[in-house]
C-alpha cells in the first residue's frame, strides 16, 4: 500500500473491476479505482459497528493532498461521533424531517452526552407519535415558523392523538393531544432543528421564536386534614402483606420530598443511615443528596426485606423494583377522599410543609434538587403565616425591652398618649 501522491494514483489503470488502493500513511484514506477508468478518493470507517465509506471527491477535481486533507478533518469528526457518510447522503437529499428524525436519535445523544438518557427517551417519543405523522413527510429546508405553529396547534387539538395500542403483555399506549403535550412536541421538534442548523442541513431554525403554550400549573398541596385521612388508609392498607411496599413508597414520597422514580429506584446501599441521608448517583438534576428525618430512619428500619434484593422497595415478581405504584395510588387516594391528587403532589405537599413551617425557599429548593431557585418560588405564598409570625414575635420582644407592650408603641408612634404599665 503506497502513499497516495498524483504519480501514484495516475499509475493505476482500470482492470475490468472495480478495486480500491488504500494509503499507507492515513490508515482508512484511499483511492477506488472505477471499471469504467474514473478514480475517486475516499475514507473507510466504523460506525455504530458498521463499516462505512464516505466519497471526498474525483480525482481532478481534488488532488491527493486536497484529498488527503479532507480525510484527516473527516475523520477528526468521526472521532467526535459523527457519520460522514451519513451526513452527505442526508445533505444531498434535502432530507425529509423524518429522515432528519433518525439522523438526530441516532447523532444526537453522541454530540450531547450530557442530555440525560431519560430526556433523549421523551424526545424520541415526542418525535415518533407526534412530529413524524403529521410533518414528517415534508421536506427540511421547506418547513417555515407558520409551519411550526400550525404543528403545535395540531397537536394541541389532538390531530396526532389515537387509541390505545398494545406495547406489552399487560400495557398499552395511549395518545392525546392538548395544551401541555403540544408544547412539549414543539419543544421537542426546535431541539432537533437545531440540531439541524448546527450539521449545516439548513441555515436557521425555523422554531425560533414560536411561542409555547402556557401550561397549567400543577400547584396541588395537601391540608392537614387530608394528610390525617390518608394516614388512615395507608395504615389500613399496612396491615396487608402484599402492599407493605406500596405503602412504604407513598409514605416515603411525603416524608421525603423525593421524586417517585428516586424512591422506587432507591438502594440499600444509597441509605446513609450514620449521616441521615439518601445518597443518589442519579436523578432530574444529577447525582445528588438527600438528608432524611428520624421517621424515614424508622421507616426504614423496620422494612422488611425480599430475600437478596438490592431494592428497598423490590418487585415480587420480579429482580427488579416495585412495580404497580400508580395503579395502587389510584385505590389509596379514593378511599382518602383524594381523587385529583397525584403523586406528584406529595413532593408539593412536602415542600409547602416546609415552608409554611419557617423554611428559606433556598433550603427547601436544596432539600428537593432544584437546579433553578425559580422552580422553588411556587411555594412562596405559603411563607406569609411564618413571616406574619417573626414578625409579631420581634416587635413583642423590641417593645417589651422599650418598657412598654406592642400597643404602646403603636400609639407613641401615631402621636397619641398611651397608658404606661404599672412597673
Amino acid at each position: 500500500m503506497p502513499r497516495l501522491t498524483k504519480r501514484v494514483v495516475d499509475s493505476y489503470k482500470p482492470n475490468g473491476r472495480d478495486y480500491f488502493v488504500w494509503d499507507d500513511q492515513l490508515p482508512g484514506f484511499g483511492l477506488r479505482v472505477f471499471a469504467s477508468g474514473s478514480k475517486s478518493y475516499l475514507i473507510q470507517y466504523r460506525h455504530s459497528g458498521r463499516t462505512r465509506r464516505a466519497t471526498i471527491g474525483k480525482h481532478g477535481v481534488f488532488t491527493p493532498e486536497q484529498a488527503r486533507l479532507e480525510a484527516k478533518v473527516l475523520m477528526g469528526d468521526i472521532a467526535k461521533g459523527e457519520d460522514p457518510a451519513e451526513l452527505r447522503f442526508v445533505k444531498h437529499k434535502d432530507p425529509t424531517v423524518s429522515e432528519l428524525i433518525d439522523l438526530y436519535m441516532r447523532e444526537g445523544p453522541v454530540m450531547k452526552p450530557n442530555k440525560k438518557e431519560s430526556t433523549w427517551v421523551a424526545d424520541g417519543r415526542n418525535l415518533d407519535i407526534h412530529v413524524r405523522p403529521l410533518i414528517g413527510n415534508r421536506k427540511l429546508k421547506s418547513l417555515t415558523r407558520v409551519d411550526i405553529q400550525k404543528f403545535q396547534a395540531d397537536v394541541t387539538s389532538g390531530k396526532s392523538a389515537r387509541k390505545a395500542q398494545k406495547t406489552k403483555p399487560r400495557g398499552k399506549s395511549v395518545v392525546r393531544g392538548g395544551a401541555g403535550i403540544g408544547a412539549r412536541s414543539t419543544g421537542s421538534l426546535s431541539a432537533m432543528l437545531t440540531f439541524a442548523v448546527e450539521r449545516g442541513l439548513i441555515d436557521y431554525n425555523p422554531a425560533y421564536g414560536v411561542r409555547l403554550n402556557k401550561r397549567r400549573k400543577m400547584e396541588r398541596f395537601l391540608s392537614s386534614k387530608e394528610l390525617k385521612a390518608l394516614g388512615e388508609v395507608l395504615s389500613e392498607e399496612a396491615k396487608q402483606t402484599e402492599h407493605v411496599w406500596v405503602v412504604a413508597a407513598i409514605r416515603l414520597l411525603i416524608l421525603t420530598g423525593c421524586r417517585k422514580g428516586e424512591i422506587l429506584g432507591l438502594k440499600w446501599s444509597q441509605v446513609d443511615d450514620e449521616h441521615n441521608v439518601l445518597r443518589l448517583p442519579d436523578s432530574k438534576t444529577g447525582a445528588k443528596t438527600v438528608p432524611i428525618g428520624q421517621p424515614v430512619l424508622d421507616l426504614l428500619a423496620d422494612l422488611p426485606r425480599l430475600g437478596q434484593s438490592e431494592y428497598v422497595l423490590p418487585s415480587i415478581k420480579s429482580d427488579g423494583p416495585l412495580v404497580g405504584l400508580q395503579k395502587a395510588w389510584e385505590d389509596i387516594r379514593k378511599k382518602a377522599g383524594l381523587d385529583d391528587v397525584r403523586l406528584h403532589d406529595l413532593r408539593h405537599s412536602f415542600a409547602s410543609i416546609a415552608v409554611a413551617g419557617g423554611s428559606s425557599l433556598f433550603i427547601v429548593g436544596k432539600i428537593l434538587g432544584h437546579k433553578d431557585s425559580r422552580t422553588t418560588e411556587i411555594y412562596a405564598h405559603m411563607a406569609d403565616d411564618p413571616l406574619k409570625a417573626t414578625v409579631n414575635s420581634t416587635s413583642m420582644k423590641i417593645a417589651g425591652l422599650l418598657g412598654g407592650t406592642a400597643k404602646q408603641v403603636s400609639n407613641e408612634n401615631t402621636g397619641a398618649v398611651p397608658r404606661m404599665a404599672a412597673e
